[in-house]
């Protein structure tokens, strides 16, 4: 084989030898580009998914606030019967929960039992009240007593709000 057999197959070459270096950077930067997007991709996936929890312990420590009793009994009309606002009281905290029911997809399920049993609770001792007293107590008689109730039972609802804000902060923490 002499060398003019090959001169045909010099321009061939030469572009081979151009091509392969050319080749293999763009096989480098699409697989460090696809590999970014799937991180940038997972990352959003995890943003996503952290805020849909801290959204659900703002959702969840705002209804604990409603049902704290003090901002119970400044709610609704004075001339109310005691039964009329028991009524509406639980009518409107059970509303409350069922719309927010849905968080606990995202809190813990030691707190969201917390949650339902601070819930209960109120609705308990808003029924206890209401049979404890007899049926010559007017509304704001009945509002008091419910408070010092809920005083002598402990402050649950903040205990219950507390544990809520130790498990986003381990949340955060964690990010």
């Amino acid at each position: 084989m002499n060398i003019n057999s090959l001169v045909p197959y010099i321009p061939y070459a030469f572009a081979l030898f151009v091509a392969v270096p050319f080749l293999v950077l763009l096989r480098q930067f699409v697989h460090y580009y696809i590999n970014a997007k799937e991180k940038e991709l997972k990352t959003a996936g995890l943003v996503a998914g952290q805020s849909s929890r801290i959204h659900a312990f703002e959702r969840m420590t705002l209804f604990l606030e409603r049902i704290k009793p003090s901002n119970l009994v400044a709610k609704f009309d004075k001339n109310l019967a005691i039964h009329e606002f028991v009524f509406l009281t639980e009518k409107g905290i059970q509303e409350e929960f069922d719309y927010n029911s849905t968080q606990q997809l995202y809190i813990s399920s030691v707190n969201w039992q917390n949650i339902i049993a601070a819930k209960n609770k109120i609705i308990s001792l808003l029924h206890s009240t209401y049979e404890g007293l007899g049926s010559n107590a007017n509304l704001d008689d009945y509002k008091t007593v419910f408070l010092m109730n809920c005083n002598n039972e402990g402050d649950f609802i903040n205990q219950t709000i507390e544990e809520i804000k130790k498990e986003l902060l381990i949340l955060n923490f964690n990010l």
